[in-house]
């Protein structure tokens, strides 16, 4: 499993500091290529490769430019490795808001009312928790037919 922890970088694209953005990719794609290309030959034929993108691939919003072009190279990385690296399956998780270090930032109180209000939002009435997380991740190194796919794992995010 691999997945970079670092906040996704939102902002107008006039404003958006390449240098920044660039980091943000070499985190997210590079590292996920990194990992596929040097940790491979560990893993037996028919072992599992899960990587991570995010919902902003599926559901754009403005200032979210560098987050949805990392996550769809992501998503593309995962098809084309499912197809280079079989019989060793690749798959990825697409999360939504989901609360993790990545909010660590924010103060307690801060991080509850934003989890509140993205919950009210969603159809399932919650922001996501790492375990909800979990279980499709572990789906994913388990279940031995499925390749090349992305679970998007997000409360409803892409819908509302």
């Amino acid at each position: 499993m691999f997945t970079a922890g670092e906040a996704v970088q939102f902002g107008e694209l006039s404003e958006i500091n390449v240098e920044q953005a660039r980091h943000f990719f070499d985190l997210r794609f590079w590292g996920a290529f990194m990992a596929a290309k040097y940790g491979s030959s560990q893993i037996r034929p028919g072992g599992s490769i899960v990587l991570t993108s995010g919902v902003v691939v599926q559901r754009p919003r403005k200032g979210g430019t560098v987050g949805a072009g990392v996550g769809g190279a992501v998503e593309a990385l995962t098809r084309a490795l499912a197809i280079e690296l079989a019989p060793i399956r690749v798959n990825a998780v697409c999360p939504g808001p989901v609360r993790t270090e990545m909010w660590g930032s924010m103060s307690e109180e801060d991080r509850a009312a934003m989890s509140r209000r993205i919950g009210q939002a969603l159809p399932v009435g919650h922001a996501g928790e790492p375990h909800d997380l979990a279980q499709a991740y572990l789906y994913l190194m388990r279940e031995g037919l499925s390749t090349g796919l992305v679970i998007i794992v997000d409360g409803g995010t892409s819908l509302v």
